[in-house]
């Protein structure tokens, strides 16, 4: 499981990282600070989705 998860984490942190920063962006915030923590904020966020995403597809098969 922990192949996988590796290979879905690459996928979902950059995932959720761009959605955060592109909310960031939207909600005004346009200098790096903020751009960092949104990236880090979707970086922390991506560990527990793997988890389960990796969870759901071993446990049907």
């Amino acid at each position: 499981m922990t192949r996988l998860a590796g290979m879905l984490f690459s996928l979902i942190a950059t995932t959720l990282a761009g959605s955060f920063i592109v909310a960031a962006l939207t909600m005004g915030y346009d200098t790096l600070q903020p751009l960092l923590i949104a990236a880090a904020i979707g970086g922390l966020v991506a560990l527990p989705v793997t988890y389960f995403v990796a969870k759901a597809i071993v446990d049907n098969n």
